[in-house]
């Protein structure tokens, strides 16, 4: 399936039961592209159909658009986003929340595990420092679930 903002989903409108978002959103929201994809997810949902989102979380009051290089969005942008599209907000967990990742880290999210980021643009981390951000372990991270209204 070729899925992206030109191509869409590929399913028929309302034939989707899930659909599951992991670790996208800054990325939309640094090429202006997370109304188009969530417009998307809707079209292609059927009624009472679920839209699952894991994603990197800044601290609220700060905007999309400054955090998003850094991998990381507010949790409101999203909600928001999903609310402008249709969608209700269902559930909420912290299943993935990391109180140890406070969001300064020298390459972003991508310092931290899985990726582990060492180096970029002439920085390099030290041992001492690699060590402290593996210990702070995976970002920080909501997961919301959301419901396309019957």
């Amino acid at each position: 399936m070729n899925f992206g903002p030109a191509s869409g989903l590929g399913v028929e409108d309302g034939t989707a039961d899930v659909v599951l978002v992991a670790r996208a959103f800054h990325n939309w929201a640094r090429a202006d592209l997370t109304d188009r994809y969530m417009a998307e997810f809707f079209r292609a949902l059927k009624p009472g159909g679920i839209l699952a989102v894991e994603q990197h979380r800044a601290e609220e009051g700060l905007n999309a658009t400054d955090t998003a290089s850094t991998g990381y969005v507010p949790e409101s942008y999203v909600i928001r986003a999903a609310q402008a599209a249709g969608f209700e907000l269902d559930a909420r967990s912290e299943l993935n929340a990391n109180a140890a990742d406070d969001r300064d880290h020298p390459f972003g999210v991508w310092t931290l595990p899985p990726v582990r980021r060492t180096e970029q643009g002439g920085r390099t981390l030290t041992e001492a420092e690699r060590a402290a951000f593996d210990a702070i372990g995976e970002s920080d991270r909501m997961t919301l679930r959301f419901r396309k209204p019957e």
